[in-house]
């Protein structure tokens, strides 16, 4: 299984900034929208309650978070759409896009100038999508030979140890039954999502290419209606950006 990329940490580097910024409310606020299209009772939606507990941890106050989960069963509300695009960076790299949307004809031109305006080009549905698989991924703090067998004991599929924590990779449907084996354990899990995972990575030495990369990466993340952002570079170690 590859590991995450220096995307993944990057990512969460800027998401804990635009949290102190605020900008982070309205992305989450789609996702709680999104996920409460299966149910608006987290106790019973899995997906929801991981939602929920993404958005306390970033300070979204809980007026924000109840307006958002409302809004999928308010029928004068706009509704949302996912929308996913695909697309390749700087040096070859692929990008999946994930998006939610009350209005494509907003967001699919918005995306394209990132893309155009940042070194890469949007591709044709399915002509990046099959270099990733669908995973779910928990973070967990610490690492060791018996996280790792708790771990798999816990259903997971495979783990890495990366930079002081441990990626865990589940099945789409086993991320929630997962991911709750793990906590009454007590362990303590960081993160946990749906992502796309790229069965191998694209190893970027070039410095000038990779900070390419990541401003491109970083103009779609600052998209209102961007949801999650997945990408197969690597960068190489030594190259600073």
């Amino acid at each position: 299984m590859s590991g995450h990329s220096k995307w993944a940490t990057i990512k969460r580097q800027k998401g804990a900034n635009d949290a102190k910024r605020g900008a982070l409310f309205t992305k989450l606020g789609n996702q709680l929208a999104v996920a409460a299209r299966g149910g608006t009772d987290p106790s019973t939606n899995s997906t929801l309650a991981m939602a929920i507990e993404k958005a306390k941890a970033a300070n979204m106050p809980t007026a924000n978070i109840d307006r958002s989960i409302q809004r999928a069963a308010d029928k004068n509300a706009a509704q949302l759409e996912e929308v996913m695009y695909e697309g390749y960076g700087p040096g070859g790299v692929a990008i999946i896009v994930e998006c939610a949307t009350d209005n494509k004809n907003r967001t699919y031109p918005e995306v394209r100038l990132a893309f155009t305006k940042n070194g890469g080009n949007m591709a044709e549905p399915g002509s990046v999508a099959f270099l990733f698989n669908r995973k779910g991924v928990i973070l967990l703090k610490g690492g060791g030979e018996d996280l790792l067998l708790e771990v798999l004991d816990a259903g997971a599929e495979d783990a890495l140890e990366e930079d002081g924590e441990m990626v865990i990779y589940t099945a789409p449907n086993q991320l929630a039954k997962v991911r709750a084996a793990l906590q009454e354990a007590g362990t303590q899990v960081t993160d946990a999502e749906l992502t796309f995972v790229p069965g191998s990575t694209l190893e970027i030495a070039d410095r000038e290419t990779a900070r390419k990369i990541v401003n491109l990466m970083n103009a779609l993340e600052d998209l209102d209606d961007v949801t999650g952002t997945h990408t197969n570079f690597e960068i190489s170690a030594g190259v600073e950006i």
